[in-house]
């Protein structure tokens, strides 16, 4: 549940919840919703079978890849009701899936949690950038996904408009 909060509460844009009702379908993260029963042809050995009705809970999936801080995302988080063979499911979805959760990861498990938020979110673009160009019809697009995903408060500013706030101060 902390993990929760920590999503909705933390420097990035809020996730949006998405909710599903409808035959069981939503993995959590790839299987539907199961459990773990004995098996009654072979002694000893357990399978699993799909639940009838149960609650099931999977935190957001991630990995490391290169390092301990090259933090890859995986699934969203899930939480799922099923009752015979329907299922209602929410889902934490942010809008830039892995451009939000990889830089949201680094924040909340490689940033220092006894400096300041802005300090944090300053280590998190300096140490774990999300600056990527891409080519459509021959036309490249320098992307600042930081600019997206954090709240406006904590974006980083550009030149413009750090020029822009430094004037307005002096002349007030």
């Amino acid at each position: 549940m902390r993990e929760l909060i920590d999503y909705f509460f933390s420097p990035f844009v809020r996730p949006k919840l998405k909710f599903y009702f409808g035959k069981t379908k939503i993995g959590v993260p790839y299987f539907y919703p199961r459990k773990l029963v004995k098996d009654p042809e072979k002694p000893g050995y357990q399978k699993f079978v799909t639940k009838k009705i149960g609650f099931d809970y999977c935190k957001l999936g991630w990995k490391t890849k290169w390092d301990n801080n090259d933090y890859r995302f995986e699934w969203s988080p899930v939480l799922s009701f099923v009752f015979f063979g329907f299922q209602l499911a929410i889902i934490v979805q942010a809008k830039e899936q892995d451009h939000y959760w990889m830089p949201w990861l680094y924040y909340h498990k490689s940033t220092d949690k006894n400096k300041p938020i802005g300090e944090r979110v300053k280590d998190c673009i300096e140490n774990f950038p999300q600056t990527w160009t891409r080519t459509v019809k021959d036309k490249s697009e320098t992307i600042d996904y930081y600019q997206l995903i954090l709240k406006k408060k904590w974006r980083p500013k550009d030149l413009n408009e750090k020029r822009d706030f430094k004037l307005n101060s002096i002349l007030k």
